[in-house]
């Protein structure tokens, strides 16, 4: 625990995160800090994992009904065939390159693929949808000495058209269902009501933005890592089921999310002997806190035979990642056949270059050649 110059505090030990992440007593909601700071949601309505009891959890049981068990068991197994044919695309695209980038040929356009399937996305609009994730993204972590100005216009512009299109394609599901999640949370009249169409459209968004995100570094992460480990690489090509311990491993050695940035105080708390006074901020140091040598045995080595290993990597408390059962099985197919199929692959440069941000951590770009590269 450490207070910082600008009054935040920062909790980097595992129990003190895990405790901070179940604490009723803290808020995700940003109002709550004594100095504000503006939302980052780019207009429209705040999705729910920025959001408190009971509404956060009233929106998220609702969301949840459409997208895991126990009301929906099957949805990720069922998509298994999807997942398959998808990573086997992206990877017949590098077949014949002797030289091709992990992030902007293979894991960046993965996620947004499967999650326009898994939201009913109309094919013919699948462009449009990776043309606005990629302009919100390249937004997110602009370089000032770089970038140029239009990239924070083109990331807000890109926002507004994705809300307004998903809003269209809500509106459309009233009453004429598809089979699709847009259709499930448009037409549910469950025990909790049924979500408006702008909380549809707010928690489409956090699929396809924050489920990005993550799922991107991930695989990139998941990838880099296997190469610099070329024993486990040949073993996962040898035992494909290694997958789901392995992935389980990525996500502690080598998380996709590093930073939690904002919990705040509703009222004066206590974490590891330090009061945090109301209104406070509290950053999360996921990635510390998954290397914490007096939780996990030699923290620094990776080792997907490991046992006991209740990572940080998806959180911890109400708001783990209501994404993360469908982020595991793509990263567990996706590094599953990248090493299957790939010829030989090294990379072209170790460290590769990172994105600059402190909160998502990955690759800017993973360069590998293949065969006689």
């Amino acid at each position: 625990m450490a207070r910082q110059e600008d009054g935040s505090y920062v909790v980097s030990t595992y129990r003190e995160i895990t405790d901070v992440l179940n604490d009723p007593h803290l808020s995700s909601d940003i109002r709550n800090l004594s100095r504000p700071i503006p939302p980052a949601e780019g207009g429209g309505t705040s999705s729910f994992i920025h959001m408190d009891p009971p509404e956060h959890d009233r929106l998220r049981r609702m969301a949840m009904r459409h997208f895991g068990p126990p009301h929906t068991p099957g949805l990720v197994t069922g998509f298994e065939g999807f997942l398959t044919a998808a990573v086997g695309r992206l990877i017949d695209g590098l077949a014949d390159k002797e030289r091709f980038d992990v992030v902007d040929d293979f894991a960046f356009p993965l996620p947004v693929t499967v999650t326009c399937h898994l939201l009913g996305v109309p094919r013919e609009d699948e462009p449009r949808f990776h043309r606005w994730v990629n302009d919100i993204m390249d937004s997110v972590d602009p370089d000032p000495a770089t970038d140029p100005q239009e990239k924070p216009d083109q990331g807000m512009q890109a926002r507004t058209d994705l809300r307004r299109r998903l809003g269209e394609l809500v509106a459309q599901r009233h009453g004429r269902p598809a089979g699709d999640l847009l259709s499930g949370l448009a037409n549910d009249d469950g025990p909790d009501g049924r979500m408006t169409d702008e909380e549809i459209v707010a928690t489409a968004k956090v699929l396809l933005i924050a489920g990005h995100e993550t799922t991107v570094n991930l695989i990139t992460n998941g990838m880099l890592t296997l190469l610099r480990h070329p024993r486990v690489l040949r073993r996962l090509r040898d035992e494909p089921d290694l997958a789901v311990p392995l992935v389980e491993e990525l996500l502690r050695y080598e998380p996709p999310v590093h930073i939690i940035p904002c919990r705040v105080a509703y009222s004066d708390v206590t974490v590891a002997d330090t009061v945090i006074p109301k209104g406070s901020q509290i950053m999360l140091m996921l990635a510390a806190g998954s290397r914490d040598p007096d939780r996990f045995h030699d923290p620094d080595r990776f080792d997907p035979d490991r046992r006991d290993n209740r990572h940080l990597g998806f959180g911890s408390g109400i708001h783990h990642c209501f994404g993360s059962p469908l982020a595991r099985r793509e990263t567990q197919i996706a590094l599953t056949e990248l090493v299957r199929r790939l010829d030989h692959p090294a990379l072209v440069a170790d460290p590769p270059p990172y994105r600059r941000s402190p909160v998502l951590r990955g690759p800017l770009h993973l360069d590998v050649v293949q065969g006689d590269g």
